[in-house]
């Protein structure tokens, strides 16, 4: 008979739910005993064990992101960023970058099942790239930070794949998508599932109503604006929330949490383009 489960709770308030854990002794904390460390977040008492440890502020990780605190963020700019300006640089080349092999189109048909991913490094103008450069510079780097480098890797192209895949379901037949807005949407999701979880926090609270504002005025813009394509956003995140789930479900509280999640958003990669390859 397998052990009944138990909601974690953090070991310094016993009334709060929580889904965090220290990244130094592996016990559950709620978002007010969370100390953003530079390496994941820490309980007060081991932030009072390291001693002189510098310990880093939220506000001042959110204000202050770099390549040495978010390799992954600042590396997925710097590729977005040179590959649309090898594209301005030769017509041919954009054409060959975006029709022949990179956009998501009705090609994926024809086996083409990496076009899943490719879409997501290429962008059609100049504000369609800043915009979206833009929003993984706010949204990328803590989530980065917190949950390390390879499993955010995960979740970010497990999100372009399951905005692809979404598009590639229920859009028209003569669909030709591009950009970055799945893979983004899903750190997003993330987001606003860690904010749901924790609502019952004044800090949670306030994040989960900052952010359905945000996501609400997002997913209107394609009621004013054309050429967007909502079904990514949509289906970006969804999977990023999913991934966010099983983060919770599999890595909350265990010594190997960044691997475990890892091991979730890949896992979830490979389904998703499995099914691209297989529908």
């Amino acid at each position: 008979m397998s052990e009944p489960t138990t909601t974690p709770v953090c070991y310094r308030h016993s009334d709060r739910v929580t889904y965090l854990a220290c990244s130094e002794c592996g016990r559950p904390i709620c978002p007010e005993c969370s100390h953003d460390a530079p390496v994941g977040q820490k309980c007060p008492e081991c932030i009072r064990a390291a001693g002189g440890q510098r310990v880093v502020s939220a506000r001042s990780i959110v204000s202050g992101p770099s390549f040495q605190t978010s390799p992954v963020v600042f590396s997925l700019i710097a590729i977005n960023v040179v590959i649309f300006l090898i594209g301005l640089s030769s017509s041919e080349l954009e054409h060959d970058l975006i029709v022949n092999y990179g956009a998501l189109s009705s090609a994926i048909e024809d086996g083409e099942w990496w076009r899943g991913l490719t879409a997501a490094f290429l962008h059609g103008g100049f504000m369609h790239l800043l915009f979206n450069m833009y929003f993984l510079y706010i949204f990328g780097p803590r989530l980065e930070r917190q949950v390390g480098s390879v499993a955010f890797s995960g979740i970010y192209l497990a999100s372009a794949a399951g905005g692809s895949l979404a598009t590639y379901l229920f859009g028209p037949a003569n669909t030709f998508s591009i950009g970055a807005s799945g893979a983004l949407f899903g750190l997003f999701g993330a987001w606003m599932y860690a904010a749901y979880r924790q609502r019952g926090s004044a800090a949670g609270s306030a994040m989960f109503n900052q952010l359905g504002g945000i996501l609400l005025i997002n997913m209107a813009l394609p009621l004013f604006m054309p050429n967007i394509d909502w079904r990514a956003h949509l289906g970006g995140l969804v999977t990023g929330a999913v991934v966010a789930f099983l983060w919770e479900r599999t890595a909350a509280g265990r010594s190997n949490a960044r691997q475990m999640r890892a091991i979730s958003g890949f896992a979830m990669l490979v389904l998703l383009m499995t099914l691209l390859a297989v529908l």
